[in-house]
C-alpha cells in the first residue's frame, strides 16, 4: 500500500467552531481544503497500533466524496481500521454509540447539522474522541494551530471502497481494512435497551396518532427501522424520511419556522395528530409538539427529569442534570425537588461529556433543540421522541396535560429565542459592544416592570478538567429571576447570528395558557432597547422565533 505525500498551502480559516468546522460546500471543494483539516486532525492524535477510526455523515451534498478522502488518509496516517456506516451515513448520535460500542479510536463525524445542503450549501466536518463526544477544545484549538501552519498531506494509494455493500474490505494483506456496517440496526438495538418498546407499541395500536417528519434528513431510515419496523407505527406516520443530499431544497432544523409542515398537521385543530415530532440534519436535534401544542426545549429536558424513572433505563432516579447557559431553568426546579445537582455550563455539548463521563449527570440538554442522556455523548433527536412516547404511555395524558401539570407543580419558565441570521459580522460585533458597554450603568436599573440586578458575559470553569471557558454569553439577570442572554452564534457560514433568549419565571396557574411572546411582551421590548438591534443592524424582526 503506498503511501502519497502531496505538498500543500496552508488555509488561515480552519479554526472549528462548537461543532467542528463549517463552511460553503465551494470552500471544501478548494484543492487541498478538505485534506488539510484532515490532516490537521491526524497530526494531533498519537494513533496507536491498531487503532480503529469510526466514519459517516449526515448524507448532504459531498458527503460521499469526503468519505472516500478520508478513508485513503486515515490508511496513511496509521490507523488499522475505518469503521463506516452505510452509504457513508451516520447520525450523529448512531456515530458516538459506534464509537463507543466498538471502542473505536476516535471518529470523524461529517455534518453541518442543522444547515442547508446541497452544492451551494454547507459541509462540515468535526473529531470526535473516544468517549464518543467531541474533541474538546484545548484538541480543536491544537487541531487549528497545525491547520496554519501545515505544508504536506499524507493519502493512500488505495481504490475507492463500496460504501453501499455492508462487509468487509482488506487492503495490503490485512494491514489496513475497512468495515462497512449497518448503524441503524445497531442504534435501534441501544434504543430498545433504553425504553419500554411494549408500552409504546401499545400505545400507537390503540389509536393514538403520531406524526414524525425527518426533513429529508439522515434520520429517516432509523426512524422507519424503530416506529414502523419495531413499534408498528402505520408508514404514512412517517414524512420526509428519504435522505437527500440538498434536504428536499428544505432547510432540515427541527423549529417552528423550518418544520412549517409538520407544525401545520398538529396545529390543524381537532383533526391533528396526537403527537408530532421532527428531527435535524444530522439526527442530533428534536422538536415535540402535541396536538395544537408546542413543548420548548427547555421544558422538555425538564419534563424529561422530571419523569425518567417512568423510562426503564432511568427507573433509579438519575444523577444529575445539566443545561447549556442560554437554556431555561427550568431543570433547575426538578433538579431542587429532586435533591440532584444542576450544571450551567456554555453552549457546546463537549462541556457535558466531562460531567457524564465523571458520572456527575444522566440528562442534559440545550435550548437549541438538543437533549440526550449518557448513553452516548452527543445530541440524540430520536432518544428525545422515544423518551417522549415513554412518558406519555405509561401517564396515558396528553402532551399538552403533561405540560400543564408540570408548571402547575414547578411553575412555568416562559421561554423564547429570537435569532437574527446572516447579520453583517461588523453590525453583528457593534450590537454586543454596545450591550458590554453597559455593563456598569446597567445593574440596579428598572426597565418597565423589571429591575436589573447585575449583567456579565458568562465565563465557565469545568469542574472536572479545570479548564475555563470565557466569553460564552451576556447575561441580563433581573432580581425576580427573569433574565435575557445575548450571543453570537458560531454555527452559521454567512455573516453572524445574533440569538436573544428571553426568560421570565411565572408560577401563577391562570397565566400557563399565554402565548410565549404575549407573556414576554415588555421583555422583548426590553432587550432591544439595551441593545438598540434595529438601529445598529437595520432588522425590524427576527429571521426565526421559537
Amino acid at each position: 500500500m503506498q503511501t502519497i505525500t502531496t505538498k500543500t498551502q496552508a488555509f488561515t480559516d480552519q479554526k472549528p467552531g462548537t461543532s467542528g468546522l463549517r463552511k460553503k460546500v465551494k470552500v471544501f471543494q478548494q484543492p487541498g481544503y478538505l485534506e488539510n483539516f484532515v490532516q490537521s486532525i491526524f497530526d494531533t492524535l498519537d494513533v496507536p497500533s491498531g487503532a480503529t477510526l469510526a466514519l459517516g455523515g449526515d448524507g448532504r451534498y459531498y458527503n460521499r466524496h469526503a468519505i472516500q478522502t478520508i478513508i485513503k488518509m486515515a490508511a496513511a496516517n496509521g490507523f488499522a481500521r475505518v469503521v463506516v456506516g452505510q452509504a457513508g451515513i451516520l447520525s450523529t448520535p448512531a456515530s458516538s454509540h459506534i464509537i463507543r460500542k466498538y471502542q473505536t479510536f476516535g471518529g470523524v463525524v461529517l455534518s453541518a447539522s442543522h444547515n442547508q445542503g446541497g452544492m451551494n450549501g454547507d459541509f462540515g466536518i468535526k473529531y470526535n474522541i473516544s468517549n464518543g463526544g467531541p474533541a474538546p477544545e484545548k484538541i480543536t484549538d491544537t487541531i487549528f494551530e497545525k491547520s496554519k501552519i501545515i505544508t504536506e498531506y499524507k493519502i493512500a494509494d488505495i481504490p475507492e471502497v463500496d460504501v453501499d455493500a455492508l462487509g468487509e474490505i482488506v487492503f495490503d494483506g490485512g494491514k489496513f481494512t475497512v468495515e462497512v456496517i449497518d448503524a441503524v440496526q445497531d442504534y435501534a438495538d441501544l434504543m430498545q435497551e433504553l425504553f419500554d418498546f411494549s408500552a409504546i407499541k401499545k400505545l400507537l395500536a390503540s389509536g393514538f396518532k403520531m406524526q414524525f417528519d425527518a426533513m429529508h434528513a439522515v434520520t429517516g431510515p432509523y426512524a422507519q427501522e424503530i416506529f414502523v419496523n419495531r413499534l408498528g407505527a402505520s408508514a404514512n406516520s412517517l414524512m420526509n424520511c428519504v435522505p437527500s443530499e440538498d434536504f428536499g431544497g428544505g432547510h432540515p432544523d427541527p423549529n417552528l419556522t423550518y418544520a412549517e409542515d409538520l407544525v401545520k398537521l398538529l396545529f390543524a385543530g381537532e383533526k391533528s395528530p396526537d403527537f408530532g415530532a421532527a428531527s435535524d440534519g444530522d439526527g442530533d436535534r428534536n422538536m415535540i409538539l402535541g396536538k395544537n401544542f408546542f413543548v420548548t426545549p427547555s421544558d422538555s429536558l425538564a419534563v424529561l427529569a422530571a419523569n425518567a424513572t417512568l423510562v426503564p433505563a432511568y427507573k433509579n432516579g438519575i444523577a444529575g442534570v445539566a443545561r447549556s447557559m442560554p437554556t431555561s431553568g427550568a431543570a433547575d426546579r426538578v433538579a431542587a425537588k429532586l435533591n440532584i445537582p444542576c450544571y450551567e455550563t456554555p453552549t457546546g455539548w463537549k462541556f457535558f461529556g466531562n460531567l457524564m463521563d465523571a458520572g456527575k449527570v444522566t440528562l442534559c440538554g440545550e435550548e437549541s433543540f438538543g437533549t440526550s442522556s449518557s448513553h452516548v455523548r452527543e445530541k440524540d433527536g430520536l432518544w428525545a421522541v422515544l423518551f417522549w412516547l415513554n412518558i406519555i404511555a405509561a401517564k396515558q395524558m396528553s402532551v399538552e396535560a403533561i405540560l400543564m401539570a408540570h408548571w402547575a407543580e414547578f411553575g412555568r419558565n416562559v421561554y423564547s429565542r429570537h435569532d437574527y441570521e446572516a447579520i453583517p459580522t461588523e453590525a453583528a460585533n457593534s450590537v454586543i459592544a454596545h450591550i458590554k458597554g453597559q455593563f456598569s450603568s446597567l445593574p440596579n436599573q428598572k426597565l418597565g416592570s423589571y429591575t436589573v440586578k447585575t449583567c456579565d458575559d458568562f465565563s465557565y470553569h469545568d469542574s472536572i478538567d479545570g479548564s475555563i471557558s470565557n466569553n460564552q454569553g451576556i447575561r441580563i439577570l433581573f432580581t425576580d429571576g427573569s433574565r435575557i442572554v445575548f450571543r453570537l452564534s458560531g454555527t452559521g457560514t454567512e455573516g453572524a447570528t445574533i440569538r436573544i433568549y428571553l426568560e421570565a419565571y411565572d408560577p401563577d396557574t391562570k397565566n400557563h395558557h399565554l402565548d410565549a411572546q404575549v407573556a414576554l411582551a415588555e421583555m422583548i421590548k426590553i432587550a432591544l432597547q439595551i441593545s438598540q438591534l434595529v438601529e445598529k443592524t437595520g432588522r425590524v424582526a427576527p429571521t426565526v422565533i421559537t
